[in-house]
C-alpha cells in the first residue's frame, strides 16, 4: 500500500515537471517569435517611413505594404535567412523627396543603393548606425548639407559614392579611420578645405603636378586616363574622385597646410 502511494506521488511529481517544462518551452518559442516579428515590423516601419517621404511617380514602391509581418516580400528589398533586411536597391527609380533618420534602424543593412534619383535634403547622421553597411551609393541626386562625420562609424564600408550632389563643407577627417574603404567618390559637389592623406586616403599620388591639375578641374576622361594607373590594385581612389569641387584645395600637407583652407 505504501509502495503504491509512493509510486503515485512520484508520478504526480513527474507530471508536474513535464507540464512546467512544456509551459517554459512554449514561452521561450513564443518569445522568440515575438522578437522576430517585432524586428520585422521595426524594419518595415523604418522603410515605410522612407516611402512616405518620397514621391514615387512610377509606383516602384507599390508593393511596400506596412501590414505585412516583415518587408522581405517587398520589391527592391533583399533579406537574409533570418528575415532581416540586407539590401535596399532603388537606384535610378525616378524618386524624389528626402532620406529619413529611421533608415539608421536597419542594423543588418549591407547595401544602400539610392543613386540617380532626385533626392533632396541632407544625409541623416543616423546612417552612421548601419554597422553592417558595405556600400553607400547616393550619387547623382540633389543632396545638400555636409557629409556627416558619423559615417566614420561604418567600419565595414568599402564603397562610398556621394558624387554629383550639392554637398558642402569639409571631407570629414574621421573617414580616415575606415580601414575597409576602397572606393570613394565625392566629385562634382561644393566641398572645401583639403583632401585627407592618411588611412585609406594615403595611396593617392601627391606630387605637385597632380595638385595643379586638380585645381584646373580637368575632365573625367582625362583624369581617369592620367591617374588611375598610378594607384595600387587594391585602392581605387583617383583624382577624379575629388574633381569639380571649386573650393577644394588639394591634398592635406600635414604641418604645412591648414585643414580648413578656403572652407568657411
Amino acid at each position: 500500500m505504501a509502495a503504491a502511494a509512493a509510486a503515485a506521488e512520484a508520478a504526480v511529481q513527474w507530471l508536474s515537471v513535464c507540464i512546467t517544462f512544456s509551459i517554459s518551452l512554449i514561452i521561450i518559442i513564443g518569445s522568440s517569435s515575438l522578437v522576430a516579428v517585432a524586428s520585422g515590423n521595426s524594419e518595415g516601419d523604418a522603410l515605410y517611413a522612407l516611402r512616405r517621404s518620397l514621391s514615387d511617380p512610377d509606383n516602384v514602391l507599390q508593393s511596400w505594404d506596412p501590414t505585412l509581418v516583415n518587408p522581405c516580400t517587398w520589391f527592391h528589398i533583399t533579406c537574409n535567412q533570418d528575415n532581416r533586411v540586407t539590401r535596399l536597391d532603388l537606384g535610378n527609380s525616378n524618386l524624389s523627396g528626402r532620406l529619413v533618420p529611421e533608415l539608421g534602424k536597419l542594423e543588418h543593412l549591407q547595401y544602400l543603393e539610392l543613386y540617380k534619383n532626385n533626392i533632396q535634403g541632407t544625409i541623416p547622421v543616423e546612417l552612421g548606425n548601419l554597422k553592417s553597411l558595405i556600400s553607400l551609393d547616393l550619387y547623382n541626386n540633389n543632396i545638400s548639407g555636409k557629409i556627416p562625420p558619423s559615417l566614420a562609424k561604418l567600419k565595414s564600408l568599402v564603397f562610398l559614392r556621394l558624387n554629383d550632389n550639392r554637398l558642402t563643407g569639409q571631407i570629414p577627417r574621421e573617414l580616415v579611420g575606415i580601414s575597409s574603404l576602397k572606393v570613394v567618390d565625392v566629385s562634382s559637389n561644393d566641398l572645401c578645405g583639403t583632401i585627407p592623406t592618411s588611412g585609406p586616403f594615403e595611396h593617392i599620388p601627391l606630387n605637385k603636378a597632380l595638385n595643379n591639375l586638380l585645381r584646373l578641374s580637368i575632365s573625367s576622361a582625362s583624369c581617369r586616363f592620367l591617374f588611375s594607373v598610378a594607384l595600387p590594385d587594391h585602392v581605387l581612389f583617383e583624382w577624379c574622385s575629388f574633381e569639380n569641387n571649386p573650393r577644394l584645395e588639394g591634398p592635406e600637407l600635414l604641418g604645412l597646410a591648414s585643414y580648413d583652407t578656403n572652407c568657411s
